[in-house]
């Protein structure tokens, strides 16, 4: 089997086992997904045309920010204090009080660095005026290959692949990468055999986090991946 017909069936199974996962959840929408772990609301399954505006677009971008090292239950009770605060948009968070700014994204985690972050991209935001590339977005502050890739893929509507920790750990249990491969590896692997097409990258992604939260928690659980019989 070669790595096109073993990423394909993959995702097919994935797909097949989950079914749309309605990526990346925003405050105003009233969609759920029921297979999610954790936080369930503001999910559009089938739907892709989110964000529509250009604050839900900034929105999914402060969320990529908010979600480095923490889980999205969190991410969302931060978004939703900003939004007691403020109208989430990036003249509001530049004018907003940097302590007001910390208190509000506290369940998030790193709130000092976060909240200068936030304000620096919101800085970022305003002067924007097409599309960004990978690699201005890869020159702010605190935004690394992971986030810039999340901003990309759900924000401005990029196949941009994204590759997290749960990515790596799913690949190494499959054999199909030895686990010594840095990000930008991995993420070649999945573009070079995964048709570069925005709904399947959205799905793929999305689709491998809520795979690993069944089965990739607990390292004694590796075992019982159904993935295994897939790609024998």
């Amino acid at each position: 089997m070669d790595n096109k017909e073993t990423f394909q069936k993959i995702y097919d199974h994935l797909f097949n086992l989950y079914g749309p996962q309605g990526w990346w959840p925003l405050l105003e929408v009233n969609g759920c997904n029921p297979t999610k772990t954790g936080s369930i609301n503001g999910y559009h399954p089938n739907n892709y045309e989110y964000p529509k505006t250009k604050n839900q677009c900034f929105e999914v971008c402060i969320g990529a920010i908010l979600t480095q090292n923490t889980s999205w239950p969190s991410v969302e009770k931060s978004l939703k204090n900003l939004r007691k605060l403020i109208e989430i948009t990036p003249e509001n968070i530049i004018n907003l009080d940097i302590e007001q700014l910390k208190e509000a994204i506290k369940p998030s985690g790193y709130y000092n660095q976060k909240s200068v972050r936030l304000k620096g991209f919101s800085e970022f935001f305003i002067k924007l005026n097409h599309v960004p590339t990978r690699e201005e977005l890869l020159k702010l502050n605190g935004v690394g290959p992971e986030t810039a890739d999340s901003m990309l893929l759900y924000a401005f509507k990029v196949p941009s692949f994204v590759v997290d920790a749960y990515t790596k750990r799913i690949l190494i249990n499959l054999n199909l990468i030895d686990g010594s491969e840095k990000y930008d590896k991995i993420k070649e692997l999945f573009e070079e055999n995964v048709e570069k097409n925005l709904e399947i990258y959205q799905e793929y992604h999305a689709l491998i986090v809520e795979h690993a939260k069944n089965y990739y928690r607990k390292k004694e659980n590796y075992i019982t991946c159904p993935l295994l019989k897939i790609i024998k």
